[in-house]
């Protein structure tokens, strides 16, 4: 006889082999999921990581490129009339004359032969360039023996720039020197260009590499001039560094920058950290730095810093593109753009200190508020988390509007190096980069004085022992007052 406890358990087992069944069926579902959660999750790590990179390389470009396709409507090229037209200009007058020519009336009217009576004079002018062609110099040396101490002695004329002969009695004059270091190292002219160009306007016969050896030379005599250029940057009130990539002998290396109002120092060095910033602007900086949210900067703890908000702003405007729906960013955003319409206010009187004191502690507090608040988006927190470390430096701007609130002394002067690191790729050898740095360097000072660099180069190239060009001494600078 059958057992009934038996045979009342059968759908109860068959229920729960359906229930395993399920269960097990589930669990595979639940790791497929994670599996493909943990994919997508890396997929999107690496879209990110491919659009940061996207971004960074289109910043680096040193200008703006084609989009391939080409505008519906194009607008007309120039200046269009009307109230937006400007302020009319012209060429202006020469100052000096060195050629007067005549051009007088034909005999005759050239449409019908009739005969033409003089009602005017007019003039007109035209610049040009002379003809061009080396001036060449012959030093007779002479040579002689010191009767006491029986050394060689030889005489120089103060238009030399060297002792050599021999070998080396040919030389290329200083003005020619530096003229090739504002082509090369200003204009990123290629050297093997500028010899050509000598050679087809100029008569004048230089190898690339006979370029090179005179623009170490060229360095060398600067030395005194650089260090110095360095110690006006370490004694400046106000300093702007920056940095970007540059290779020597292939390797990544980086091109620092330091600009002020009337000086830049460029140096190439092998790292990005703290020590490379400090060689330049010295570990015990105390004047006021800006510069972007770069962590080694921030070490410098006895300046007072001013972040760039150009690169706040420009990470807000990411965020807004890649998260729309987090508010954050826009309110940032409106929240520094404010602050900048506040300085310009102030600048143009608008508003008095206190009433810039009053507002810059509203806008401070509504910030502040702001960013205590939390976000479920992971870029949205981060971006949070650096603005309060950046805290202290981002309206420092607003205690002493004569301080920039961004970046942009450096960025100029990175510009050209930039330009220069497309057509070069950098330097080949350490002896190359250390003529770069100098070079540029005395260059970009000379343009921001408003001096003439071919002059300063030429006469530090006449000097037997290198010295400070006078035109680049230290200037007198006035300091900051900063207000807490």
């Amino acid at each position: 006889m059958p057992d009934p406890s038996h045979s009342d358990s059968r759908p109860l087992r068959r229920e729960i082999d359906i229930l395993r069944e399920r269960a097990e069926r589930a669990e595979r579902e639940h790791e497929a999921l994670q599996r493909e959660v943990e994919r997508l999750r890396r997929e999107n790590e690496r879209l990110r990581e491919e659009l940061e990179a996207a971004r960074r390389a289109g910043r680096r470009q040193a200008a703006p490129f084609s989009k391939n396709r080409a505008s519906a409507n194009p607008r007309r090229p120039g200046r269009k009339p009307g109230l937006a037209y400007g302020q009319p200009a012209r060429r202006p007058i020469p100052a000096h004359i060195d050629e007067m020519h005549d051009a007088p009336l034909p005999a005759a009217c050239p449409t019908c032969t009739g005969p033409v009576v003089e009602t005017a004079v007019e003039a007109q002018y035209q610049e040009d360039l002379p003809p061009v062609r080396p001036m060449v110099r012959v030093f007779h040396v002479h040579i002689g023996k010191c009767q006491q101490c029986g050394r060689r002695v030889q005489g120089r004329h103060p238009l030399q720039t060297s002792d050599a002969l021999g070998a080396a009695a040919a030389q290329v004059g200083p003005r020619a020197v530096a003229t090739a270091a504002v082509l090369h190292k200003q204009h990123g002219v290629p050297l093997g260009k500028v010899a050509a160009f000598y050679q087809q306007h100029f008569g004048l016969r230089v190898t690339p590499s006979g370029f090179v050896q005179a623009l170490h030379r060229a360095a060398r005599q600067a030395t005194p001039t650089y260090a110095a250029l360095i110690e006006t940057v370490r004694q400046s009130p106000v300093v702007v560094p920056d940095e970007t990539g540059w290779r020597v002998g292939a390797q990544l290396q980086w091109l620092w920058v330091y600009a002020t109002t009337t000086t830049t120092v460029y140096a190439i060095q092998p790292g990005r950290g703290f020590d490379q910033a400090a060689t330049i602007l010295g570990a015990e900086y105390s004047g006021i730095l800006v510069r972007d949210g770069w962590a080694p900067y921030r070490q410098f703890e006895q300046a007072l810093h001013q972040t760039c908000l150009n690169h706040v702003l420009r990470r807000c405007h990411e965020l807004q593109t890649d998260h729309p729906r987090a508010p954050l960013p826009f309110q940032v955003q409106a929240m520094l753009q404010q602050a900048l319409h506040l300085r310009d206010r102030y600048t143009t009187g608008e508003i008095s200190a206190h009433g810039l004191a009053v507002a810059r502690g509203h806008l401070q507090a509504r910030l502040a508020t702001l960013l205590d608040q939390r976000s479920t988006v992971p870029a949205v927190r981060r971006f949070v988390a650096h603005l309060d470390r950046e805290w202290p430096a981002l309206f420092s701007f607003l205690y002493d509007p004569t301080i920039d609130a961004t970046t942009w002394r450096a960025e100029q002067a990175i510009r050209p190096a930039v330009v220069n690191r497309k057509v070069s790729g950098g330097n080949r050898t350490w002896r190359g980069a250390y003529t770069q740095q100098v070079l540029t360097t005395v260059l970009r000072t000379s343009a921001q004085r408003h001096r003439d660099p071919l002059r300063i180069l030429a006469d530090l190239l006449y000097d037997p022992v290198p010295r400070v060009a006078p035109a680049l001494r230290a200037p007198t600078v006035t300091n900051h007052a900063f207000a807490n």
